[in-house]
């Protein structure tokens, strides 16, 4: 396994690795900038467009056109332009703001939410949008993290990071509706779980905060199958490219010695 620092600009979190395997771009933010990036892994071309409010994930539309859900609302942007238009907002508090989100396969933009500035317990949710309509699906969460479908549409996964679990519900695909299973996975070490995906063969890969790494998991028996170690203690999402390869986000750390939070790093776990 190799691990490089693929992008470093000192931001403080940055978060929401989403991967267009058809047009092989990575793209991913920076929260409390505001910022949404562009890279190009094979250029290493990197665009960034700033919005006016901190930004918690992006929804892929189409070749360098993303959705991205910020405090003051849903932001379309194309990177081949560089220009952001409003596209519609939910009715939020103003103490939350948005934070990992994912797309099913019909399209719906599933986002959490969380307290901003202050992370406040049970004030964040789980919305479903689509089609200019949107319905909270998970309630009375305190910081709305990773999300994650089984391959065959059937099982939500969730973590709301205080818990140090990671929850499953039943998901209905027509009608985007969810209900609670169980708790499949607990974490009992010093990391906490953050951003996840999904690997090809139904295997969890877990971000963790204040853990240094990333955990593999399966989510059938719970058990912890791997873990793979990076440079800094805060670890908030990943996912796979077209190599089946990790790009990881990080953040900041109150430590001294933290030289490379905040930086985006890639995890050749294959030869390319």
């Amino acid at each position: 396994m190799i691990t490089t620092l693929a992008f470093h600009s000192n931001s403080e979190l940055l978060e929401g690795p989403v991967f267009d395997h058809g047009n092989k771009l990575l793209y991913f933010v920076s929260i409390l900038d505001g910022l949404v990036y562009c890279y190009n892994p094979e250029t290493k071309e990197i665009l960034s467009v700033k919005l006016d409010s901190p930004v918690g994930c992006i929804f892929i539309l189409e070749k360098k056109k993303v959705v991205a859900a910020s405090k003051n609302g849903f932001f379309q942007i194309d990177f081949s332009t560089m220009q952001k238009e409003f596209a519609f907002q939910i009715d939020l508090p103003d103490h939350v703001r948005y934070n990992d989100g994912i797309q099913d396969s019909k399209g719906r933009l599933i986002v959490g939410t969380m307290g901003y500035p202050n992370v406040e317990e049970n004030v964040g949710q789980v919305f479903s949008c689509a089609d200019g309509q949107y319905k909270t699906i998970i309630e009375a969460t305190t910081i709305s993290n990773g999300l994650a479908f089984s391959k065959d549409d059937t099982v939500l996964y969730f973590i709301d990071t205080p818990t140090k679990k990671v929850a499953k519900y039943a998901y209905d695909i027509n009608s985007g509706e969810v209900v609670f299973d169980s708790y499949v996975i607990t974490f009992k070490g010093e990391g906490s779980p953050d951003g996840m995906c999904m690997d090809n063969d139904g295997m969890l890969w877990i971000a963790e905060w204040g853990g240094s790494q990333v955990s593999k998991w399966n989510p059938i028996n719970g058990l912890q199958l791997d873990k793979y170690k990076l440079p800094c203690p805060n670890v908030t999402s990943c996912c796979f490219d077209d190599h089946n390869n990790l790009y990881v986000t990080t953040a900041k750390s109150e430590s001294s010695k933290d030289t490379f939070g905040g930086g985006l790093f890639y995890v050749e776990l294959n030869k390319i």
